[in-house]
């Protein structure tokens, strides 16, 4: 499990690519070095991915299909810079939300406003249909940052950044048309999808009961 509160960035030092299949080495800040072992988990741009070597600081993960396909780390060039959480542990602070580290999809930036000590940047999801989980003052994961939505219309959604998260994320220097990955709130999935089939529920049992009457 992952907090939303970005630890830290680190670049994309090398590459090794495989049909369907990569390897990619970060350098590691020295903060966020002690105590890793192979087999941990790091999320990267929110996605969580294995240590697989550890050669100072400079760790290597691998990325499989599923995650090429639906995140944006298959689109990371060496010298790139990816967002950085090491797993949450028991008594950590939560700052942000839980986030598991699975992302569901990835939005496009659609628009960035830019105003003093403030910035609003509006994403355009990949899947629309997912709209429906995407609600306003609740919250969602955005390259692995905790983020509460402000605005939202039928196709897109906006964050209101503050200069500390501009400064210690990616975020910042996102541009138009880049993919960011996205995380549900796994509660307010859960809450939507429930209601809906209470309401399909409801809607089947009035149909039925409506045909009851029209035949006696």
């Amino acid at each position: 499990m992952f907090t939303g509160i970005v630890q830290g960035t680190a670049k994309v030092v090398s590459i090794d690519e495989k049909p369907n299949f990569r390897t990619h080495v970060v350098e590691l800040p020295d903060d966020l070095l002690p105590g890793l072992e192979t087999g941990a988990s790091v999320a990267h741009n929110g996605c969580c991915l294995t240590v697989t070597e550890i050669n100072g600081n400079r760790v290597s993960f691998d990325l499989m299909k599923e995650t090429l396909r639906v995140t944006n780390l298959g689109e990371l060039r060496e010298g790139d810079v990816v967002n950085i959480e090491r797993a949450a542990k028991f008594n950590d602070e939560i700052g942000g939300h839980l986030m598991s580290g699975h992302i569901m999809t990835t939005a496009e930036v659609a628009k960035i406003l830019t105003s003093e000590n403030n910035r609003q940047i509006w994403f355009r999801l990949q899947q629309p249909e997912l709209m429906k989980y995407i609600l306003q003052k609740g919250y969602i994961g955005v390259d692995g940052i905790s983020l509460t939505v402000g605005e939202t219309t039928a196709t897109r959604f906006c964050v209101h950044l503050i200069p500390e998260t501009l400064q210690r994320t990616t975020l910042g220097s996102r541009k138009l048309g880049q993919r960011v990955n996205i995380e549900i709130d796994p509660q307010t999935q859960a809450v939507v999808d429930t209601v809906e089939r209470v309401m399909a529920s409801r809607e089947a049992a009035i149909a039925a009961a409506v045909q009851d009457a029209a035949e006696q």
